[in-house]
């Protein structure tokens, strides 16, 4: 990604312009304001930790449009979030953060790992939603852990996972709303956060949402409109996403 430098602005591009992490969905920039950075949405999919890979053509801009109408939405209700603003169709800008390195995982039906660890049949629907902790570690692939051992890893305080564990399910709650308004059935969802470089004291949720980390199924007729029809090689991948993004812009 380039732009066309102006002498007398040389030193703010410099700066925009400056990688400061680089993911397998998406890159980091710094931008002339020290509390925010870009978010550059890749076309890149990866899955089984990076073991299967695939560029396909707009999934950038897809997940850029579903996870900017999403946090725009849980803004609106009261959820405290990095989004700050839509730069373009592949970039955003957003609130510097320290991310915490303790995933969260909410699960409103048995699905993926869940299946394959428990030997439960996709799709039973539970009685409440499960919350599952992982280590944010791609050497060691996201291991399961539980409030005890964040504790003990120095992750995060037992209030911090109090507070994780609260807003996840209030995320889910809007969510499960949001996507049955259009059809859809959130199956589980996998959210991070992070504390605020200008108020380190304050947790906000941050990365993004979009279909690469939220299970997606049509109502109607179960069908997968999410990034397992890249894993299991179901086809129309990024049809399905456009399908999402249509019916999340017809009902936002």
């Amino acid at each position: 990604m380039c732009h066309a430098l102006d002498p007398g602005r040389a030193e703010f591009y410099e700066l925009r312009m400056t990688l400061l992490y680089e993911g397998k969905a998406k890159r980091l920039w710094s931008t002339e304001n020290p509390e925010t950075v870009r978010m550059e949405f890749k076309n890149d999919a990866t899955a089984f930790n990076g073991e299967k890979k695939a560029s396909f053509e707009n999934k950038g801009r897809l997940n850029n449009e579903i996870s900017t109408l999403i946090y725009g939405m849980l803004e609106n209700a009261g959820v405290s979030t990095h989004f700050v603003r839509k730069i373009d169709e592949t970039n955003v800008e957003v609130k510097k953060v320290t991310i915490l390195m303790v995933e969260v995982i909410v699960r409103n039906l048995s699905a993926g790992s869940y299946c394959k660890r428990t030997g439960i049949e996709e799709g039973r629907v539970f009685s409440q939603p499960v919350i599952e902790f992982s280590y944010k570690s791609d050497e060691l692939g996201d291991p399961l852990i539980n409030d005890d051992y964040i504790r003990e890893m120095g992750l995060a305080t037992p209030e911090d996972v109090a507070h994780l564990r609260k807003s996840a399910l209030t995320i889910n709650r809007i969510l499960t709303d949001f996507f049955a308004k259009s059809g859809l059935r959130l199956v589980d969802f996998k959210i991070e956060f992070g504390r605020l470089v200008s108020n380190p004291s304050v947790i906000v949720l941050a990365d993004e949402i979009s279909p690469d980390g939220c299970r997606l199924w049509d109502l109607k007729t179960g069908e997968k409109m999410d990034k397992d029809r890249f894993r299991r090689d179901l086809g129309n991948f990024m049809e399905a996403y456009q399908e999402v993004l249509e019916r999340l812009k017809a009902n936002a």
